[in-house]
């Protein structure tokens, strides 16, 4: 279940799953809010994709719980965009069949008789999964979910067997990609840019995303080297273009785009957010969040140094392969799925399909 409005890491992630599916011995159906239904409908079987309206922040969705009934699932699992906002899903799905939340980033779980209720849907559910340990810390202490039917799977992502790596233009490109919101913290881009431009280091920067932030951001940007060219749909093109990949995040659990760009083998600078420092080890340069100074002093001392750069770049992909391939995040989810649908985990090669 996708109750969204916003495409991102957590659709994406769905993306992932929803293309494994039939070698992890699943049938997969997607029940989907409208505004994303058309860009499931490659990665969904036909006849095999139910949309309904919208349900966040609604009190209740009848919509949702029908066509989920219709699918007949065994498990389902519900895409959380935060803690509370899709409340209406949850009980849905809960009428319907065991269910498995996804929570992808830690966020306000309310008060009071919110989060009682709250509580109450998350205890109900069979599992909750989570890519990063703070959010797992929440949805113990928070939502009183049973330490025991939290499980922490890290995200990951496709291999490419070509990696691009570096660039190697003349003037080295930066590149960040996400939605333009305080989250994402591309004002803090922006500022570690001018002290790098005030300092004579040649650089591009391109920031790809839309969002709420872009018109501030872009008049912030005015007179600096960066450039937003909004929606990406080829973040492997994107991705292509850059010499070093720059995450200027406020608050994240682990991003996909992320571990995108270090299994292109490219150098990344990093927040320290979420599971980020834990993920990455020593295969990205990891500064404090918000520290536009501390940003562009780690951007700084790559931009001087290609063949620091090409090294990083491929200590990224190393490390990308073995802990970030989304054949294992699949693996290890429908496990979690099947323990909850109380049938084996069977995986590659299983001749029975289950429904998820």
């Amino acid at each position: 279940m996708c109750d969204s409005e916003n495409w991102g890491g957590a659709e994406v992630y769905l993306t992932s799953l929803l293309r494994r599916a039939g070698d992890q011995g699943w049938t997969a159906s997607l029940v989907c809010a409208e505004p994303l239904a058309g860009r499931f409908t490659p990665f969904v079987p036909p006849g095999r994709l139910a949309v309904v309206p919208l349900a966040r922040h609604t009190g209740a969705a009848p919509a949702v719980s029908a066509a989920l009934a219709a699918q007949r699932p065994d498990v389902v699992l519900v895409n959380l965009v935060d803690p509370g906002s899709n409340a209406a899903a949850v009980a849905a799905a809960l009428e319907v069949a065991p269910t498995v939340g996804v929570l992808h980033l830690p966020g306000d779980a309310g008060a009071g008789e919110f989060r009682a209720r709250l509580a109450g849907l998350y205890g109900a559910m069979a599992a909750v999964l989570t890519p990063a340990a703070g959010a797992r810390e929440q949805l113990v202490a928070d939502l009183a979910v049973p330490a025991d039917r939290v499980h922490v799977v890290p995200n990951g992502v496709d291999l490419p067997a070509d990696p691009a790596g570096p660039a190697g233009r003349a003037v080295p490109r930066v590149g960040g990609l996400g939605r333009l919101t305080a989250q994402k913290g591309f004002d803090v881009l922006i500022d570690a840019v001018r002290s790098l431009t005030d300092a004579g280091v040649p650089v591009e920067v391109v920031v790809g995303g839309e969002g709420r932030d872009g018109d501030r951001l872009r008049a912030a940007a005015a007179g600096l080297p960066i450039t937003f060219c909004g929606f990406v749909d080829d973040v492997r093109g994107f991705l292509a273009g850059l010499d070093l990949f720059c995450l200027s995040s406020r608050q994240e659990a682990l991003p996909l785009v992320l571990l995108e760009a270090m299994a292109e083998g490219l150098p990344c600078v990093a927040t320290d957010v979420g599971d980020v420092a834990v993920a990455v080890g020593r295969d990205a340069v990891v500064v404090p969040p918000g520290d536009a100074g501390a940003l562009a002093a780690a951007l700084a001392g790559l931009l001087a140094d290609p063949a620091a750069r090409a090294e990083l770049g491929r200590r990224a992909r190393a490390r990308a392969t073995d802990a970030f391939d989304a054949d294992l995040m699949a693996r290890r989810t429908s496990a979690v799925l099947a323990r909850a649908a109380g049938v084996p985990a069977t995986g590659t090669g299983n001749a029975r399909g289950r429904e998820s």
